[in-house]
């Protein structure tokens, strides 16, 4: 009798792990200092409400899909792998090259993943984690044993310089991590994701897509920048970080006790501050460097594991929490176990 093909339904259903980070900063630093002679702030304005002192912009002629090469290819180096093992390439970003082709494709190019599919995902700040967990999805169904995430993004490209509520925030960047299967080990373990697009004018981009083109009449009103109620979008980030780490923790059957590090969307020191004193984590097991990258969105929470990762804030077996927020909005948490 002729043996019959196993079904995806059939097989073992596998862990998934992060087995390589990766991060890539540009070089150029632009400090509060500057910021003072291009727009009515102060370094201790900028420092007292956000906990940011600088932020890294990116080169003329450096777009997202090289800070996103560059971080794969520091994530490939640190797992042990090559470029050609690779299965999926996923970039979460709201500043892709082009509407099309994808950037995926571009980094595929760039890094020498023949062999892999590509697409981008855009869910703002959150789009890095919405990625790690369609990653699993792919992987726990054996469709793809390698998946490559990126989380990219260069904001100076759609940021309002003159606009001191948002310019001072924001900065570019890229953070990477490799997907696989590890024998012996659980990787993550549980991720909740939400959405409520009633909050989508809280932040948001309003012009340059097809609702609402950038023409010569409209050029100057700059709606292809960042917008951002700060206030109500602080509220909500707060509320709703805090119930889906609570949520996914009690998924995995831990407490926040457990947990050797938390690592957070990187945007506001206020915001942090709040959700680990909600959360009952102690500072020093929070992981910060937006202090020196300021907020990156998708590239956040992906360039904090990475630094996370190689500055051993977390050890073989330790429980780690990402939790995030975004435009949309959009929020996520995972908890992985290293």
């Amino acid at each position: 009798m002729t043996p019959q093909p196993r079904t995806r339904t059939q097989l073992p259903k596998r862990t998934v792990s992060i087995i390589g980070t990766g991060s890539y900063l540009p070089e150029r630093v632009l400090t509060n200092a500057e910021l003072e002679k291009m727009v009515e702030t102060s370094d201790d304005w900028i420092t007292s409400r956000t906990g940011i002192r600088e932020r890294r912009i990116a080169a003329e002629g450096e777009f997202t899909s090289d800070l996103a090469a560059k971080a794969a290819q520091s994530a490939i180096e640190n797992a042990g792998i090559t470029a050609e093992e690779i299965d999926l390439i996923i970039i979460a970003t709201i500043t892709p090259d082009h509407f099309m082709p994808s950037t995926a494709c571009i980094v595929q190019t760039k890094i020498g993943a023949k062999r892999a599919v590509c697409f981008d995902i855009s869910a703002a700040c959150s789009g890095f984690l919405y990625a790690v967990e369609i990653a699993q999805q792919f992987i726990t169904s054996h469709t793809y044993n390698t998946i490559l995430v990126v989380g990219a993004d260069k904001l100076s490209s759609i940021v309002n310089w003159k606009d001191r509520n948002t310019c001072v925030l924001f900065g570019d960047g890229a953070g990477a991590a490799i997907l696989r299967h590890r024998a012996h080990g659980h990787g993550v373990i549980a991720t909740r994701m939400g959405s409520n697009g009633q909050l989508a004018e809280l932040l948001q981009v309003p012009g340059g897509g097809c609702a609402c083109p950038i023409t010569a009449e409209n050029a100057g009103e700059r709606l292809n920048t960042i917008r951002m109620e700060g206030r109500e979008t602080f509220k909500h980030a707060v509320t709703n970080m805090v119930e889906s780490a609570r949520q996914v923790l009690d998924d995995a059957g831990l407490t926040p006790a457990d947990l050797a590090c938390v690592i957070p969307h990187q945007a506001n020191l206020r915001i942090i501050s709040a959700v680990a004193e909600r959360l009952e984590v102690p500072l020093e097991r929070i992981m910060v460097n937006l202090d020196r990258f300021g907020n990156t969105s998708a590239a956040a929470v992906a360039i904090a594991l990475d630094e996370a990762n190689r500055t051993g804030r977390m050890k073989v077996g330790d429980y780690v929490l990402l939790v995030v927020f975004g435009g949309g909005m959009t929020w996520a948490s995972s908890v992985i176990q290293w």
